[in-house]
């Protein structure tokens, strides 16, 4: 028989109920939507103030909401006490925007016991390709832990990470 790790579903959405109340992401009204193993899922309603001068969207926009989706893209893959740390992150920005909603895909490519690698696309509605990056992660122990984030935020304790039982 073959140990397969099954994600919590309660610890799912209490992690996203958390870190949707992050007070960064609030302030560029980004919404983690979906988590899950090697994916996660990230909208952006455009707003005024996601714009640069000219009128369109501010490329640390781009970089903040493609390190957020890379970053998460890997966090269901790591152990319960793991932390991550971005190391790098490499944006190219494609195309502008100006309003509507950005749908941010992130995927995890190589998940290692020390580096992790991921990348992530911004798209709009219709699907065009606005951004892609990828992101290099170092997994640690004891540092940037979610145990941390929830005792930083003051939110009380997630359910486990993973289910118990064989598949």
């Amino acid at each position: 028989m073959i140990y397969i790790k099954k994600l919590n579903p309660e610890h799912i959405k209490a992690i996203l109920n958390l870190i949707n109340q992050d007070p960064y992401f609030k302030l560029l009204s980004m919404d983690i939507c979906k988590l899950d193993f090697g994916y996660c899922r990230v909208e952006v309603n455009l707003d005024t103030k996601h714009l640069n001068p000219f009128g369109g969207i501010h490329g640390g926009v781009y970089a903040s909401i493609i390190d957020t989706a890379a970053y998460w893209a890997v966090y269901c893959e790591l152990e319960e006490d793991a932390g991550l740390i971005s190391l790098d992150l490499k944006v190219d920005n494609l195309s502008t925007a100006k309003e509507g909603k950005l749908i941010v895909e992130g995927r995890q490519i190589k998940v290692g016991r020390s580096i992790c690698l991921s990348e992530a696309t911004v798209t709009d509605t219709q699907g065009k390709l606005l951004a892609h990056g990828t992101s290099k992660q170092m997994v640690t122990q004891g540092l940037q832990s979610i145990d941390q984030a929830v005792v930083a935020m003051g939110h009380q304790a997630l359910p486990p990470k993973f289910l118990e039982g064989d598949s």
